[in-house]
């Protein structure tokens, strides 16, 4: 079996472009279908974030070619492969696994060491796994990957001081506006990024914080832990005149804030300039907004500098949660060479048993003037035989010292015996 995934993020691919592939929940879904169908996968996993949109799947090695998975990538989506062009990359078993367990360490994320993205990790396996869309090697393999991003957070300096995008797009606020005390903000949405710039904008003391969310109990619930006004849905637009800042993150398929609201708001405002934080994939916030005076617009792809100064105070933390990594890489390659050795020795029994068995078959002739009950010992004595001669490599494949050298016995074996031919000799 092959572990193998194809995805983009935001080193490959503009928000433009990540936010064209984002896969909704609906999407997971139907997408998991198509993987099994399609690309002859037999587990699969999806993970889609603000910066990411990454398939993991489990198939039959002799389904090498990625050809297959680019074509479904950009179908599923209504794109061409030209656009998709550059931007997909592709990894398989152990590149694929590396990947995954940075990426729930935060190494590979535009915020490095961000908090969110274990969260999501968990959440994507979660639902796969509610779906039965996973397997043995998917289960143990995204379980690996929680493990490494609780150690590197408890471990590394990259827990101690987490940076999320939320957080990010707060301390971009403190650079415009300076002491948030004496300033007001509004919060679309109250998911997870949501409720983290809501708690942010808490620790900084805001002096007016309301939360504005299609599901009105969520935003209750939020609002009631920070002592922040919720208000309906549908008034938000005319609220627009009163915040300092505005920060959006709304699974939303198109803008839920326009340039027209925000004219309005402008028109009717009191005071000066509006920061906008539009933290959605899709983008919540009319880019076009960029243009309009007064308003200041700041998407995922715009915190560039704060992303670098976080990647620089952290990055002496690298090689440490790099080890972390990999300790668990040998952890899961052990298990998996563990797995693989008994499907060996399985295989190795079925092909000898074959074997055995057309041997007495062509020789049942010379057997027929023997009794049932003699026919039955030479049956139960040749069988035997094949068990004992499996039992020495079984046993040598079972106490490797190194999970390194169960796979160079497993590769010989499979060389002598032919296994990885699937004709009968």
């Amino acid at each position: 079996m092959q572990i193998v995934l194809i995805g983009l993020n935001h080193r490959t691919a503009p928000l433009e472009l990540r936010e064209q592939v984002a896969f909704s929940n609906e999407d997971v879904e139907r997408a998991t279908a198509e993987l099994r169908d399609r690309c002859a996968m037999e587990e699969t996993v999806v993970l889609s974030t603000c910066n990411r949109s990454e398939l993991y799947g489990v198939r039959h090695e002799a389904e090498k070619s990625a050809d297959g998975l680019e074509g479904f990538f950009a179908d599923f989506h209504g794109l061409s492969r030209a656009q998709l062009n550059g931007c997909l990359y592709h990894r398989a078993d152990l590149d694929a696994v590396r990947h995954l367990f940075r990426v729930a360490a935060g190494l590979d994320s535009m915020l490095l060491g961000e908090a969110e993205i274990l969260g999501q990790v968990r959440e994507a396996y979660r639902r796969a796994s509610d779906a039965g869309s996973t397997g043995p090697v998917l289960n143990r393999l995204f379980q690996g990957a929680v493990e490494v991003g609780r150690r590197v957070r408890a471990e590394t300096e990259l827990g101690a001081r987490p940076m999320s995008a939320a957080s990010a797009g707060i301390k971009l606020a403190e650079r415009v506006f300076g002491d948030l005390s004496s300033h007001s903000a509004l919060v679309l949405g109250s998911g997870e990024i949501a409720e983290q710039a809501v708690e942010q904008f808490r620790q900084r003391k805001i002096k007016h914080l309301w939360i504005a969310s299609r599901k009105l109990e969520h935003a209750r619930s939020l609002a009631a832990r920070v002592e922040a006004q919720t208000i309906p849905w549908d008034e938000f637009p005319g609220m627009l005149d009163r915040p300092d800042i505005l920060v959006a993150s709304v699974a939303a398929e198109q803008p839920v804030v326009s340039c027209e609201m925000l004219s309005h708001a402008m028109t009717d405002r009191k005071k000066g300039s509006m920061l906008l934080l539009d933290l959605g994939v899709p983008r919540n916030i009319d880019p076009a907004a960029a243009d309009l005076y007064n308003f200041y617009l700041y998407d995922l792809d715009a915190l560039t500098e704060i992303v670098e100064q976080n990647r620089q105070a952290r990055e002496q933390e690298i090689p440490r949660a790099e080890a972390i990594i990999d300790a668990q890489i040998s952890k899961f390659e052990a298990w998996r060479a563990g797995r693989s050795a008994v499907d060996l020795v399985d295989d190795l029994r079925s092909r000898l048993d074959s074997r055995r068995r057309r041997i007495l078959e062509a020789h049942a002739a010379a057997f027929a003037h023997l009794g049932p009950e003699v026919r039955d010992d030479i049956d139960r004595l040749t069988a035997q035989l094949v068990e004992e001669m499996l039992k020495e490599p079984a046993d040598r494949l079972r106490h490797a010292r190194t999970w390194r050298e169960r796979v160079q016995h497993m590769e010989t074996l499979r060389g002598l015996f032919g296994l990885d031919s699937e004709d009968e000799q």
